[in-house]
């Protein structure tokens, strides 16, 4: 133990110390090293595969489950992607350094923001070794150092990554120990990360709830995560039912097992007998598990009975809580008493109630007329993303390069002094 804590202490000063020269580096010397990663990831792609190969076996040995030994596997196409991924980060407009909202005060200073980074990342994440290089392309572009824990099924594989993203930074003049890889699979490596307020200035959890409870209930350093994406649309008496279907029908079996993906449907009781027999069918026919409340019951009869656990589960499978409800109050109710503060949508033609539910419905992402899977960070704009973030403090709701930066402010001068 002594062992794991003086290591994740070296860690941590080194990233540290990277840290500063980080916050120096200009842009052309980031694209390069993103460039330049990505060549090496392309370059070393056997190699890259070899490694994987390993944890693989590994995983299948040990009895790891068909859908986390797929997210664990690396083929061409995802080596490939890897590479393009970090390209994609590279033409993204460079963050640090913008300016804004300067203004000038009666004392003749002009007072603005400067947006800056967070200094060292901590990104814990299970099973999916392109982690690796989405993290350190992000962290890196905006400004940051970083330290990336990958699940311990993972370790050849984030080895791997690893040394080609020290080398485009070796080759970029920037340090290797912007982006370091913990080369433990010892778990007490984590219990340290999260708890070193010295050089970690935010822990980014990625993967599984129980992953991201445990870190959130012991991190001493402020963590940016989000632990289930219980997702609602919610249709009204005044929607377009044909636009509310299509919306309905995509939100849920779209892809189940994603955080954006809908998982309660809540449906106004005047519209109720004109929409939900048509979606039943498609839900059914798709193979969906539909369990409502008795209005809903009453419409379709293979529906089974919610409890009131099923309003607050996220089910990331083919299985869907339904429920008829009076109006829009009851229906914002339902949400801010049952939601996870992930994403929400209203499909409606009414203004004023669209603009009601934007206002009233507390979630980091808050639709109209569109389906919960747009809440990405790809389909936002904001390029690859970190993750998606709950919380009310720093960044809410899918998190990019912006949300892995802050802002200071800046006093530009001529001799005045305060009297």
């Amino acid at each position: 133990m002594e062992d794991i804590k003086q290591y994740m202490k070296t860690v941590g000063q080194q990233a540290r110390a990277a840290s500063r020269l980080m916050a120096q580096a200009d842009t052309n010397a980031k694209n390069r090293a993103l460039e330049n990663i990505a060549t090496a990831i392309l370059l070393n792609s056997a190699k890259l595969i070899a490694e994987n190969a390993k944890d693989v076996a590994s995983a299948r040995a040990n009895g790891l489950d068909a859908a986390s030994v797929d997210r664990l596997t690396l083929t061409e196409k995802t080596v490939q992607s890897m590479a393009e991924g970090l390209r994609q980060i590279a033409a993204l407009p460079d963050p640090i350094g913008g300016i804004s909202d300067m203004s000038f005060r009666p004392s003749g200073i002009q007072v603005g923001k400067m947006r800056v980074p967070l200094g060292v990342i901590g990104i814990i994440y299970e099973s999916r070794p392109n982690v690796t290089a989405d993290a350190a392309g992000l962290c890196l572009k905006s400004g940051n150092a970083a330290i990336l824990r990958g699940g311990s099924e993972a370790i050849h594989s984030n080895q791997a990554i690893a040394a080609c993203v020290h080398r485009g930074l070796r080759e970029a003049g920037l340090p290797e120990t912007a982006v370091q890889v913990v080369n433990t699979t010892d778990r007490a490596a984590v219990g340290e990360l999260i708890t070193m307020k010295d050089y970690v200035d935010v822990i980014v959890p990625r993967g599984g709830k129980s992953l991201i409870a445990r870190i959130s209930e012991e991190a001493k350093v402020p963590v940016i995560k989000h632990l289930d994406g219980i997702c609602h649309v919610y249709i009204d008496d005044e929607a377009d039912l044909k636009k509310a279907i299509r919306i309905a029908d995509n939100a849920k079996t779209h892809r189940y097992g994603v955080c954006n993906a809908m998982e309660t449907l809540l449906v106004n009781a005047n519209v109720a007998a004109k929409v939900l027999p048509e979606l039943g069918k498609i839900y059914l026919n798709k193979g969906v598990e539909l369990r409502g409340n008795d209005a809903a019951r009453a419409l379709i009869a293979q529906m089974s009975a919610a409890t009131e656990e099923d309003w607050r589960t996220e089910y990331l499978a083919p299985i869907l809580s339904v429920r008829v409800v009076a109006n829009l109050d009851e229906a914002i109710a339902h949400i801010n008493t049952y939601g996870s503060q992930h994403t929400d949508s209203i499909v409606t033609e009414n203004y004023s109630k669209a603009m009601r539910f934007l206002r009233e419905v507390d979630s980091s992402s808050v639709m109209v007329n569109a389906s919960t899977r747009f809440a990405d960070g790809f389909e936002y704009g904001l390029g690859a993303e970190i993750g998606i973030s709950t919380d009310k403090i720093h960044a809410r709701g899918p998190v990019g390069l912006e949300g892995l930066t802050s802002q200071k402010y800046i006093v530009l001068g001529s001799g005045q002094i305060r009297v």
